[in-house]
């Protein structure tokens, strides 16, 4: 039995401006806990050191692992290239969606992958959701947010924003910059026995992400590891997520762990990936990679390379979608969004809330 929707609240559910994302069943695979942290409250500071500008003099193998040399056992290739085509989102936003497009429904743990542009006065106005994490990672300028729980901020280029909704959140994310602000949201899936806990932010300036720089190689590591480097960010659900860019001539070899879903997006460049014999990939490509302990990426070209990389343990659960609603059944999914209509169990506070951009309209 489907429920109808009606209003939630004095707002129309259906006319939400969220970033939308096809609704879907199908069998799909998450750990590392959360810090204790009081919603609303908590914003993560890197350990001393994480910063690391490491000379070219520097090659101790504890610090260089296996990126020295290619030496995985199963070195992952490209098993799948997605082109991020732009389409339209939230008021006027623009993003270019490879996960959870319909050429990539998902990829265990992860449901979507955005790369947005958007300037004033367009943007993502109040929008609810519940069942997993959002993690926003600015570009370009900058992206005001703030939620019916009173948190509120903004993240400017280079800083992070690791989101998880849990059992509901209903935020705005607008533009704060002029011109064009831009950058990458990605949809992380909750295991279900986390889709209902309650709400928790993890907040990086640029300078807080750790960094290493290495003979032609930059690498800001956002969760994860790298280059013995370890992220101040803990996930959720256990996620890798790094930020490289490879200058002319330059090369990398990563470890992935085995079991773990990963792919590359490409921001920037063209690089070969995986297969030193292979086309190179060039920027808006998603790269799904083939199972195996690491990835090697050469830059050959004459500019610089920069893509994320990003890989997830999969839940291996099903998922049920409904637009900003993702859980494991559709019993789930109708009460999601009963609680979201009767403003109950997480929704409480959107009975009265409305963003300041939203009361200003």
């Amino acid at each position: 039995m489907t429920m109808r929707m009606t209003v939630r609240c004095s707002a129309i559910f259906s006319n939400l401006p969220f970033r939308s994302s096809p609704t879907n069943q199908s069998s799909v695979v998450a750990g590392i806990p959360w810090s204790s942290s009081v919603f609303g409250q908590f914003k993560s500071q890197a350990a001393p050191g994480n910063h690391h500008n490491i000379s070219s003099s520097s090659s101790s193998s504890s610090k260089m692992g296996d990126h020295a040399t290619p030496s995985f056992e199963k070195p992952r290739l490209v098993a799948k290239k997605v082109l991020a085509r732009s389409q339209q989102e939230g008021v006027g936003a623009s993003v270019r969606r490879s996960i959870g497009s319909g050429a990539l429904r998902n990829l265990d743990p992860f449901l979507m992958l955005d790369e947005f542009s958007v300037s004033a006065p367009a943007g993502f106005p109040d929008h609810p959701h519940r069942g997993f994490e959002t993690v926003t990672y600015m570009l370009q300028g900058a992206s005001t947010h703030q939620d019916f729980a009173g948190h509120k901020g903004t993240i400017r280029a280079g800083d992070l924003q690791w989101m998880t909704a849990g059992r509901g959140i209903i935020h705005s994310e607008m533009p704060a910059d002029e011109g064009e602000n831009t950058g990458l949201q990605l949809w992380i899936n909750l295991s279900s026995k986390d889709k209902m806990m309650a709400p928790r932010y993890q907040e990086l300036q640029s300078k807080d992400i750790s960094r290493v720089e290495k003979d032609g190689v930059d690498v800001r590591i956002i969760a994860g590891e790298s280059f013995g480097v370890r992220s101040p960010v803990y996930t959720q659900t256990p996620t890798m997520y790094l930020d490289f860019t490879l200058h002319p001539g330059a090369q990398v070899h990563q470890r992935i762990p085995e079991d773990w879903n990963a792919f590359v997006y490409i921001l920037e460049g063209e690089g070969v990936f995986g297969d030193p014999k292979a086309s190179p990939a060039t920027s808006h490509h998603t790269l799904v990679l083939s199972p195996g302990d690491g990835l090697s990426v050469w830059n050959r070209s004459a500019k610089p390379l920069r893509f994320v990389l990003i890989g997830g343990q999969p839940l291996n659960e099903p998922i049920v979608q409904h637009g900003p609603f993702v859980m494991t059944t559709q019993a789930e999914i109708q009460k999601a969004i009963e609680d979201y209509h009767y403003c109950k169990n997480g929704f409480e506070n959107a009975r009265h809330w409305r963003s300041q951009q939203q009361q200003q309209q």
